[in-house]
């Protein structure tokens, strides 16, 4: 059950969460004192009393950085959201997070995609199906130049084309592993493939975001 609050809390309330969905982000007390008209002293006995009913929290007791909390005491999910970058077109022999040219972002949830580095990729075809990973979906990846035997990863072949496979080393080999019967493995020698990032989730649409 939500505590009640007093007019000047509930104001100070919607103000907040105005902010944050507008930014991403709570303003600083220097900022919420300037736009609601009162002293740093009324806005921090504002957050300490919210902070008591258990509306928001801060990181420390002396942090600005504050964060409004859902019934559970978690983190309220319109502060949990980071954009991450779509690659656009690669750039040969460049880390995929490297690039400049980009196809728009993605929202996903900060507390279950915690790198701040991350990236998306569009993939096409369904090689990949059998992962749960298909034509048109966007797979959200940790950008890495290495990667383990089974894992996910996206992968640069010859430093022109990406693709999206499951990775094994072999003895002089690298193999790239379909996730659908229809295609087979691919073996590579060690200089022909370039690693540029595990993959780590999936956005299906413009609500579904599954992780990997």
């Amino acid at each position: 059950m939500q505590p009640e609050l007093t007019q000047k809390q509930r104001r100070f309330f919607s103000y907040l969460e105005r902010e944050i969905t507008r930014t991403g982000k709570a303003p600083s007390l220097r900022q919420a004192a300037a736009d609601m008209g009162v002293s740093h002293a009324a806005i921090s006995q504002l957050i300490r009393a919210l902070e008591k009913k258990g509306i928001l929290r801060r990181e420390g007791r002396y942090s600005r950085t504050i964060h409004l909390l859902n019934r559970a005491r978690e983190t309220a999910g319109i502060m949990r959201w980071r954009e991450v970058p779509i690659v656009g077109n690669i750039a040969a022999g460049l880390p995929l997070y490297a690039q400049q040219e980009w196809g728009g972002s993605i929202v996903v949830d900060a507390d279950i995609y915690r790198d701040s580095n991350l990236f998306a990729l569009k993939v096409t075809g369904d090689s990949m199906k059998d992962a749960a990973i298909l034509d048109g979906d966007l797979v959200i990846c940790e950008p890495r130049q290495f990667a383990e035997n089974g894992e996910i990863v996206v992968a640069l072949i010859h430093q022109e084309e990406a693709t999206v496979k499951r990775f094994f080393l072999r003895e002089k080999q690298i193999e790239l592993r379909p996730e659908n019967p229809d295609f087979r493995p691919v073996y590579y020698n060690f200089d022909q493939v370039l690693v540029q990032g595990k993959v780590i989730g999936v956005q299906r649409g413009p609500d579904v975001v599954e992780r990997l």
